[in-house]
């Protein structure tokens, strides 16, 4: 394929700018505003020593920099996070259909914000943060690591891949068990939670920016070190044993990282999905299928896809939104089911 022959550092520059390029169109667009043309303009003009007439008033850049920019910075955080956590659990599980929420980090989100929107709703009004997303974070959490005792337990000394995901099936469906029961007794708050299940960036703040960064750098620190170990774990784990490899603990070290990460971002922006399923084939079509390249071009591609996703949601309906989930589902589909027709993919 003629488009692999860019080289790394040509692939890292391309994605580079193709973040670039969705902040820039993300800040552009919006119900209210300055003009799109001059959004260049105004971001020009507060550079350090460089002035020039924007044509942007005070008020205008507030919108951009105190309403438009959180929304596309976080979006671009969780579409990075969400697409380096599914190429690293394809590449851990050795199965190119799995994504970041295979071991119940969304379903657990989703039962975490469901509880704290319904019966917890009164416990955590006094509280000094925001419930659904400390609540929504906790659980997701709680779940993964009761999939992976589970897993454990089943698995035993030879716990694989095809273990772990088998338990993720099962605590999957009993947290949307629990999650549906929360519903059928609370359906006064149905509307309530399925605006946070469809996933939203709407409400985004620098407050959520600072909140989950510290998860998604240590997330991606950590899985940008593991690189080799995926390239490695691509063979299978009795042959990465024997090049000295310890298959259980790397596992473990790479799902707790992704988790981590994936939790964090989850809790505050809803349950978006298809980001880190199609995004790695994306770039394994054309890059290849290392993973020293496959990570950091997943964290910006998957940046600056999601960062486009949430425009037209902001556009379609209004002055309502559409949820960004619908968006990508959207998206993510038909090109998944194109994908799946046409080729043979792998991890």
């Amino acid at each position: 394929m003629a488009t692999k022959r860019l080289g790394p550092v040509g692939w890292y520059l391309t994605a580079a700018a193709s973040l670039l390029v969705a902040i820039m169109i993300g800040a552009m667009v919006g119900p209210a505003g300055p003009p799109a043309w001059r959004v260049p303009l105004a971001f020009i003009d507060h550079l350090p020593f460089i002035d020039i007439d924007s044509g942007v008033s005070d008020s205008e850049w507030a919108i951009i920099w105190q309403i438009r920019m959180p929304r596309v910075i976080l979006g671009g955080l969780v579409g990075g996070m969400l697409a380096v956590a599914g190429s690293s659990y394809q590449g851990v599980f050795r199965n190119p259909l799995v994504d970041p929420y295979l071991l119940g980090a969304a379903s657990g989100a989703g039962l975490g914000a469901t509880i704290a929107l319904t019966v917890g709703r009164s416990a955590t009004e006094s509280w000094s943060f925001d419930p659904v997303v400390a609540v929504a974070f906790i659980v997701s959490v709680v779940t993964v690591l009761v999939t992976y005792l589970v897993g454990g337990a089943f698995g035993g000394r030879a716990q694989s891949g095809a273990t772990l995901v088998l338990a993720g099936v099962a605590v999957v469906s009993f947290t949307t068990a629990i999650q549906t029961f929360l519903l059928q007794r609370n359906v006064d708050r149905v509307q309530e939670v399925y605006s946070w299940i469809l996933g939203r960036l709407s409400t985004a703040t620098w407050a959520d920016v600072t909140l989950v960064l510290p998860y998604v750098a240590i997330s991606v620190l950590v899985l940008m070190l593991h690189r080799r170990h995926l390239d490695v774990m691509r063979v299978g784990d009795d042959e990465a044993a024997t090049l000295g490899m310890n298959v259980r603990r790397t596992r473990l070290i790479i799902i707790v990282a992704a988790t981590l990460g994936t939790a964090a971002v989850v809790s505050v922006s809803g349950l978006i999905g298809f980001v880190g399923l199609i995004i790695p084939h994306m770039i394994r079509l054309a890059a290849g299928v290392g993973y020293r390249r496959l990570i950091p071009l997943s964290l910006m591609i998957g940046g600056a896809f999601l960062i486009l996703a949430d425009v037209p949601g902001r556009v379609l309906t209004s002055p309502a939104e559409t949820p960004i989930g619908v968006v990508t589902a959207f998206l993510g589909a038909p090109f998944f089911i194109v994908l799946l027709r046409t080729r043979r993919i792998g991890p």
